[in-house]
Order: C-alpha cells, then structure tokens, then sequence
C-alpha cells in the first residue's frame, strides 16, 4: 500500500477503535440526537463529548444539522451504517474465538 493512503486507513480505523465513539455511533443509529441528549444518555461530560464527536465528523462518520441554536447530529447512513452491519455479520461468523474470550 502506498505510504499517501496508510495516514487515511489509520484515520478511520482509529475513530472506530474507541468505545466512547462506538457508543455514540450505536445511539445514533437509533436516530439523531442533539449534544445535550447524547450526553445524558452516555452519561459523558460535555468536553468529552465534543472531542470526541469532532472527530467523528472529521471522518463523516456523522454529519451536523444546524436548528436554530441546536445542533443535531445523524449517522451517515449511506457508508457508516452498511459498514457497521458488515462488521457486525463479520465479527459473529469469524471472529467467534475472540468474542469467547471477552475483548467484544
């Protein structure tokens, strides 16, 4: 793989290897939500939250929808969500060892 295309992969992989961004994406796959509703649902602070969904935008793993003075954030449902379920289907019929062993 060329050396221009590893920085990208490390990119998005990285975003979905941390388990506060997992969550959020798991929530928004429910619906959109706005920060104040993601907060309180995941019982995360404020700055914890906006860290962490900058870098999820900063992927396009969700897109903001500005309200007025709220912003509502939705998962991308054309290459997030397809990309989740396919790891979903990944995980339970190869990966079952690991899931035995507690790190899933």
């Amino acid at each position: 793989m060329k050396t221009e295309l590893r920085q990208p992969y490390r990119t998005f992989f990285g975003t979905l290897d941390n388990q506060i961004r997992l969550d959020i994406i798991n929530l928004l796959l429910k619906g959109s939500k706005n920060a104040t509703q993601i907060s309180k649902s995941l019982k995360l602070k404020q700055s914890t939250l906006s860290k962490n969904m900058k870098i999820l935008e900063h992927c396009g793993f969700v897109f903001v929808k500005h309200n007025g003075k709220e912003c509502y954030y939705l998962l991308n449902t054309i290459t997030i969500k397809p990309i989740l379920k396919l790891m979903h289907n990944h995980m339970i019929n190869y990966c079952k060892k690991i899931s035995k062993c507690g790190d899933y």
